[in-house]
């Protein structure tokens, strides 16, 4: 499995593929000057729903916010409620 984050002005998107079909994407929009990275949307794509594929793309926001020195603001419903099932997060984790 191969991620891909294409950066646009304040946002952009986390790709996740295997092989050469995509499985699935995470939007993102970041606010450097409040030290917070949004995510907006997670979308899995129907064959590989189920596998955790959405939680892959969420830890992978993550990391890159970890990275940047950001907290995540989970505006996505999904994205929340894999964020609120993670132990390792409460440090970087905006609920509001």
């Amino acid at each position: 499995m191969l991620f891909e984050n294409k950066k646009t002005g304040n946002g952009g998107v986390i790709t996740l593929k295997k092989e050469t079909a995509e499985v699935g994407r995470l939007t993102y929009t970041v606010f450097p000057e409040e030290n917070k990275l949004i995510i907006s949307f997670v979308l899995v794509h129907r064959e590989f729903e189920g596998r955790g594929m959405g939680k892959y793309l969420v830890e992978e926001a993550i990391k890159y916010a970890r990275d940047n020195n950001w907290k995540v603001y989970p505006h996505c419903s999904y994205a929340r409620a894999v964020m609120s099932r993670m132990n390792d997060v409460e440090d970087i984790f905006l609920h509001r």
